[in-house]
């Protein structure tokens, strides 16, 4: 079936429930009927004029009268809304009128869920060069959905305005409306899921397939923007009944607050900082008094959000210190840090909310920043991104030994972009944490003992065993070498003019130079009493004289 076809359907149930037949017995009742009762009868004669006309025309007059029907009804729902507000008719003809919208939106609702179900099969079934023509088909039925979804609330409303309550349509209108923002959701979700993965598909696709993507690509950001725009339009109903919207609310701002290249443009922002200033200062004039108040508001949240991050950096500092969790100073650090600062951030935008800004384009300029300063800082973005890494994998902590980034040192301070490292001479040296997570990181005292690798030389005229001897005394006495791991005393090398003993001694990492220049020491004060020798590299040279012979 075309959709004018299905358009004639809908016309046709929409001419069944206003027939002039009804209206005429009601229009007889009263002896004299007033403005109200005048222009509503006047709307349903043209409906049945225009109705007759239909008959008989063909091509784009038939289009046009069917266009005049609906806006016929727009006319007589007014009119029932002036008469309602005013109780322009009595109470009786009224209430007919309503029942009467009531009953034609209900059929309408139902008719035209049928259709839009019928037409999103034809478009999934569909050529995709054909599919454009459907999609306008699919735009205007959307449209007229829409719209009996809010005739239907307003037909509530006039219940209510006549003191005739009727808990059961609300409740009905109240389970469609849930229903329909479930499906119309789960179709944006998907819609939007095809068209990133089309947008993706597009960029590596080859220059023969990118126009048939591209037309894909169309359709659906056109039935995308479709379904976001019934979504936004049924959240209004479905805030005035009192349904759940917040999740709806957030997906219809996922899917239409995408960035594009357009607000880059000087021009536009220009615009966008007038109009923003212009409606300040608007706002300023007509609200001085409520703008005063809330900004003492806002002034007091901030105080609030301050005590409040001073309090979450206390309680996250007692949390990340507990022996339980085996944090790193640095992890402990970063979270105080991002705990204060998040509160913070938190309160002054709930701060901004209630002077009556709207977040939405603050958001949206955050993210033009964003752009902007994501290109023209990625150096500083990699420092960030190596920040992290350290942070999760922990190579090294605050105090600690290290070599990294070419520089040898302390650990005194980190930063998601830097890294502040004291050298044995005491000089600062700061390096980017790119510069240390793309090189070799050497930590000196991560592990709690360290070994002392030492190599001690005698000559070959001395006593071997009495050297080996004397080494293990030396190591053994001294009260910073640990017992277990046992030390190891070894001959290692014969070497060109010495034998070459490795002393292997196991310490704490705290006293590792001190065990190393303590041994150095007594070995050789040692070897010189017990008549060791350590000998030095030395060559002999041996010089022959050669007589000249005579010639």
């Amino acid at each position: 079936m075309s959709f004018i076809s299905s358009k004639n359907l809908f016309l046709a149930l929409f001419i069944s429930f206003f027939s002039i037949t009804g209206f005429a017995q009601q229009a007889q009742t009263p002896p004299e009927p007033s403005k109200a009762e005048l222009a509503i009868e006047s709307i349903n004669q043209d409906i049945v004029d225009l109705t007759q006309s239909l008959k008989t025309a063909t091509g784009d007059e038939r289009d046009a009268i069917q266009l005049q029907l609906f806006q016929k009804n727009e006319d007589l729902r007014s009119q029932l809304a002036i008469a309602v507000n005013h109780k322009g008719l009595p109470e009786d003809v009224l209430l007919k009128q309503i029942k009467q919208q009531i009953k034609y939106s209900q059929g309408a609702r139902s008719f035209l869920d049928e259709k839009i179900k019928a037409i999103n099969q034809q478009i999934n079934e569909a050529k995709t060069e054909d599919k454009l023509s459907l999609i306008n088909h699919y735009r205007e039925l959307q449209f007229y959905l829409d719209s009996t979804y809010q005739a239907s609330w307003q037909n509530i409303n006039w219940l209510k305005d006549l003191e005739k309550p009727d808990t059961k349509l609300e409740e009905s209108l109240s389970d469609a409306t849930n229903t329909r923002l479930r499906l119309l959701s789960a179709s944006i979700e998907y819609l939007n899921q095809q068209h990133e993965f089309t947008t993706s598909q597009l960029a590596t696709s080859p220059e023969s397939e990118k126009a048939a993507i591209q037309l894909n690509q169309l359709i659906l950001k056109q039935r995308l923007d479709i379904a976001t725009k019934s979504l936004r339009d049924l959240i209004v109903i479905g805030d005035h009944l009192g349904l759940q919207t917040s999740d709806y609310k957030r997906l219809a701002f996922e899917v239409t607050g995408n960035i594009t290249h357009d607000l880059l443009n000087t021009k536009v922002i220009w615009a966008i900082i007038s109009n923003w200033s212009s409606n300040a200062l608007d706002w300023l004039v007509d609200n001085a008094p409520q703008h005063l108040f809330q900004l003492m508001v806002f002034a007091l949240i901030l105080l609030i959000a301050k005590g409040l991050a001073n309090i979450a950096r206390k309680i996250v500092t007692k949390t990340v210190s507990s022996k339980n969790l085996k944090m790193s100073q640095l992890m402990q650090d970063f979270f105080v840090s991002m705990s204060g600062k998040a509160v913070w951030i938190i309160g002054i935008m709930v701060g901004l909310s209630q002077i009556g800004l709207n977040l939405a384009p603050i958001l949206t300029g955050f993210g033009i920043a964003g752009v902007i300063i994501g290109f023209a800082l990625q150096d500083t973005l990699s420092n960030f991104a190596a920040g992290m890494m350290l942070l999760i994998y922990r190579p090294f902590d605050v105090g600690d030994f290290v070599y990294a980034g070419g520089v040898d040192g302390k650990v005194s301070h980190m930063s998601l972009v830097n890294t502040t490292i004291r050298t044995f001479d005491n000089q600062i040296i700061i390096v980017p944490n790119s510069k240390i997570w793309g090189d070799v990181i050497k930590n000196v005292t991560h592990e709690r003992i360290r070994r002392v690798d030492m190599v001690f030389g005698i000559g070959y005229g001395d006593d071997l065993l009495k050297a080996e001897s004397v080494l293990m005394d030396i190591v053994t006495s001294h009260p910073s070498v640990l017992r277990t791991p046992e030390p190891m005393i070894k001959v290692h090398v014969l070497n060109t003019s010495s034998i070459d003993f490795i002393v292997r001694p196991w310490v704490k990492t705290d006293d590792y130079w001190d065990v190393y220049w303590d041994v150095t020491k007594e070995v050789k004060l040692r070897f010189d009493r017990e008549g060791i020798s350590i000998p030095f590299p030395q060559q002999d040279v041996h010089l022959h004289m050669v007589e000249k012979q005579n010639a």
